[in-house]
């Protein structure tokens, strides 16, 4: 069978990273694997760097089948899409799959859309361009649903099925770069956290000689892991770095961790900067201990100031992630803006608190939405989703603006990131976030 997978561009009205990152389609690099050792026929579409409409590809390759990932804010445009492709190819089957397909599969139907995965995506998909329509994956308005698997045993990623774009995959200052997944789900409960609704609240691992054996097949040096926590287990990290040494590799390593285990394994965190360990993803959240236990973050103010000093003392880059309550004041931004400054970061992701569908939070904001279920293009973590409690809408937008321009455009952190990545990534990075602030003042003058 000929088939044809499809990373969706993001809808306009997205306030989308893609400005200042543009990460490989992992996702699709797995099941062109798995199909290919399967013998069939596949090409892999990335739609964010492609210029040419999604018809032209679906001529050209003729396919049998299509397959398009998605997250919420692709629900629209998959459908678009899917709509398209049979406008141009009536016979050709539309399978939608991705991690929101997974959670809430129903968000996909559509008379565009043949089948929609929700779970086991490669086995499902194997199945499906095999010819099996029942496969047990597939999502059913009647169910019954089958259980998720709790091992991953397929072929690495076939990285060269899209190497016509790995040139332009990269994430801020790591260019170009590779991604990597080593597990699947979480071990933690946040309350926000959507990760754990992926797999059914289950967690697992790859063992490190397979993962190690895929890091030797990576071309880039630059290597992110995205795990949804990749330091869990002190022994496992460790196990890690202990092949990486003695495989004589050289890569540098982006990854993400909970605040508690880097200030609480600091000879670790020391090991794996040792062996390219570059940069820290760290969900800090909030700098006030009563959010924090709302959140079921299970874990303090001083842990994540700790975690920031650990990071900052081994040489290794801590962005830090953030949510901005809904009820927050001016004086909340101001605290946020303060507590940061303490802690000398300069690369902050400012997340408005968006109780995503899927999540324990949702129904108990349900009442407050200011956006409807079906744009869902603006549930990218970024929009404004709940009604503020102590400002207008024109006002917190104004607030996130001058928050995060306040933290990043300070004389001495811009002259420290020219000094260590070069002029030229740093204009680059700038005009992305400029692009991005220039969504939110459209957003703030809207209301």
């Amino acid at each position: 069978m000929k088939v044809l997978l499809v990373r969706p561009r993001p809808h306009p009205e997205t306030i989308g990273l893609q400005d200042v990152m543009i990460c490989e389609p992992l996702e699709l690099e797995y099941l062109g694997a798995a199909l290919k050792a399967a013998g069939h026929e596949v090409v892999i579409v990335d739609m964010i760097l492609e210029r040419k409409p999604l018809e032209f590809f679906v001529r050209e390759h003729r396919p049998d089948y299509v397959g398009l990932t998605a997250y919420i804010a692709h629900i629209n445009i998959v459908k678009e899409s899917a709509a398209r492709v049979k406008q141009v190819a009536p016979s050709c089957r539309v399978v939608v799959g991705g991690v929101h397909a997974e959670v809430i599969p129903e968000d996909f139907v559509s008379p565009h859309i043949d089948f929609i995965v929700r779970a086991n995506g490669i086995r499902t998909m194997l199945e499906l361009v095999e010819g099996n329509s029942e496969a047990e994956g597939v999502w059913r308005e009647k169910g019954p649903f089958c259980a998720k698997e709790t091992t991953f045993q397929y072929p690495h990623p076939d990285r060269s099925l899209v190497e016509r774009y790995r040139s332009r995959y990269y994430y801020m200052f790591h260019n170009p770069c590779a991604l990597m997944k080593t597990s699947y789900g979480c071990p933690y409960q946040c309350k926000f956290c959507f990760c754990r609704n992926i797999t059914d609240g289950q967690y697992f691992v790859r063992d490190i000689p397979d993962v190690i054996a895929e890091l030797k097949s990576i071309p880039e040096r630059e290597v992110y892991i995205v795990d949804d926590d990749f330091l869990v287990a002190r022994k496992r990290v460790l196990a890690f770095c202990d092949e990486l040494k003695a495989n004589n590799l050289d890569k540098r390593f982006l990854v993400y961790a909970r605040a508690d285990f880097v200030a609480g394994n600091e000879d670790v965190i020391r090991r794996f900067a040792e062996c390219g360990l570059r940069a820290v993803i760290v969900g800090l959240e909030s700098g006030s201990e009563a959010e924090l236990k709302e959140y079921n973050k299970q874990g303090s103010v001083k842990s994540n100031e700790e975690a920031v000093a650990v990071l900052t003392r081994n040489g290794v880059e801590c962005y830090g992630t953030f949510i901005l309550g809904v009820d927050w004041s001016p004086a909340d931004f101001r605290h946020l803006l303060a507590w940061i400054r303490k802690l000398g970061l300069k690369f902050v992701n400012l997340q408005p608190f968006t109780p995503l569908p899927g999540t324990e939070l949702y129904d108990s904001y349900r009442d407050r939405l200011i956006i409807s279920r079906s744009e869902a293009e603006k549930w990218d973590l970024a929009h404004l989703s709940v009604a503020p409690g102590r400002m207008s809408i024109r006002a917190y937008y104004w607030n996130i603006i001058v928050l995060y321009y306040k933290i990043t455009l300070r004389p001495a952190s811009v002259l420290q990131m020219i000094r260590q990545y070069g002029l030229r990534e740093n204009i680059k990075l700038s005009l992305g976030a400029s692009k991005i602030t220039w969504q939110y003042f459209k957003k703030m003058v809207r209301g």
